[in-house]
């Protein structure tokens, strides 16, 4: 009769020992070679007739082997099982299993160890205790304003003046590398694109006004536009951000189209394509709805940030131990490829803050008896929708036929059900616990909320 038993050998870690006799698999295997031999086609003999001598002689060794392994998996599995133990990823078999000798011709009794690697119990830092900062951005008129312009310039009608004479004007462009005299390099970068006048840096902005198609300029990037409009060029143009030598370089600027967007006019169509699920009459009211909804997004902001508060204070102040020596080996062995000593001890810090945001997450959920209903992951697929949509400047009608068809088949696909579930779980446990979290209102302006986000994601 097969035993299994266990010993703590480190912290979190326990060596699990499966002992089988060989009344333990026996019967199994001879029914695994009866079956072989019903199933075979062996030159010489009827289908379902070969004896079981021949069987055993062509595949005993490996229906042997896999017989043996296959009962010690069960007995593991029926072990942990029972005694309800929650371990981190799979049992590891320790170094000594690979001496174990299954002889098909010689039968007998074997022992089979693994290691396990315990998940610890842990309370979660208290949230009453972390104090954030709620930030509160003050929706300007300029805001207002600066919405109202873009919203007429995205839904207005794009003209093809002959000269560009403002900033506003939307201009084709190549880029071609050149030497300083103007001539092209051989080989060199050519590359079109679509840009403003102003995207252009002020000082340079004059020798565009006034051009037409066909016209080129002769430009050095790091002259012709600044930091912020720079960046993108250059990582447009495949060119290193870092690289000194990148911003001295020359290109000849050509002209190959000229538009210019007249914006929409504030009358009852423009409010009704911006907001067509309301009844919006005059300019206040279309201001008050921006208002509304630019306030809604950074109060949605701030949120984020609250939450990225709470991920951060959760992380650091909750004390879990870890059963380290065994999941930096299970790092090494356990994974799709093996991996060296230096690369676990490299990785394995992310690694366990993972693994410790993961059990956060788990317990928290527990806590607060968090679940996600099909309707919500649904749900999900139609503001996934509406959001692409909404991006490329359609309304949407969330009652069409298509649209449905659309929810039905994302709810079919297996990553975006999980990756949906994965952030509709995650959200309600941030919101369960950012209200019992304790914070303070802090006032600030949009340059100094968004100078916050990008330093911590160049932190991250």
């Amino acid at each position: 009769m097969a035993t299994v038993t266990r010993e703590n050998i480190g912290l979190l870690n326990d060596k699990i020992t499966v002992k089988i006799e060989k009344t333990d698999f026996l019967p199994a295997f001879e029914k695994a070679l009866k079956s072989y031999g019903k199933q075979a086609n062996i030159p010489g003999f009827r289908k379902g007739m070969v004896p079981t001598g021949v069987i055993k002689k062509m595949f005993g060794q490996n229906v042997y082997t896999d017989t043996v392994l296959k009962s010690v998996e069960q007995e593991l599995g029926a072990y942990l099982q029972k005694e309800k133990l929650e371990i981190f990823a799979q049992p590891l078999p320790v170094a000594a299993n690979d001496q174990v000798v299954l002889d098909v011709q010689a039968p007998t009794d074997y022992d089979f160890a693994f290691e396990v690697g315990l998940k610890p119990a842990f309370q979660v830092a208290a949230p009453t205790s972390a104090n954030l900062k709620r930030y509160k951005i003050a929706v300007t008129d300029d805001m207002v304003e600066e919405e109202l312009a873009r919203l007429q310039s995205r839904n207005g009608n794009m003209t093809s003046p002959e000269t560009a004479d403002s900033e506003e004007h939307v201009l084709n462009v190549t880029f071609a590398e050149a030497d300083a005299q103007g001539q092209l390099v051989e080989g060199g970068i050519q590359k079109d694109n679509s840009l403003l006048v102003k995207y252009f840096a002020p000082a340079f902005r004059n020798q565009l006004l006034g051009k037409k198609v066909g016209d080129s300029v002769l430009l050095q990037l790091d002259a012709a536009f600044d930091e912020k409009e720079r960046t993108w060029i250059l990582s447009d143009l495949g060119l290193d951000k870092a690289g000194a030598d990148a911003l001295g370089k020359h290109f000849l600027l050509t002209i190959t189209k000229v538009g210019l967007v007249e914006k929409a006019a504030l009358d009852a169509t423009f409010f009704s394509t911006v907001y067509p699920n309301q009844e919006i009459a005059d300019v206040d009211t279309f201001k008050a709805a921006l208002r509304a909804d630019i306030q809604a997004y950074y109060d949605s902001q701030s949120t984020n940030q609250a939450y990225d508060q709470l991920y951060h204070y959760l992380l650091e102040k909750t004390q879990i131990d870890f059963p380290e020596g065994f999941l930096k080996r299970w790092m090494e062995v356990g994974g799709e490829s093996p991996k060296s000593t230096e690369d676990v001890a490299k990785e394995y810090p992310s690694f366990q803050n993972s693994l410790k945001w993961t059990l956060i997450i788990d317990q928290l959920v527990k806590e607060h008896q968090i679940d996600v209903k099909p309707e919500e992951i649904k749900e999900m697929a139609k503001s996934q929708l509406f959001s692409y949509m909404g991006n490329m400047g359609a309304p949407l009608d969330m009652n069409q036929p298509w649209v449905n068809d659309y929810v039905e088949k994302m709810t079919k696909d297996r990553k975006f059900v999980e990756d949906a579930f994965h952030r509709i779980q995650t959200d309600k446990v941030f919101a369960a616990v950012n209200a019992l979290a304790t914070g303070t209102e802090t006032p600030i302006s949009v340059a100094d909320f968004t100078k916050l986000q990008e330093e911590h994601q160049h932190h991250h």
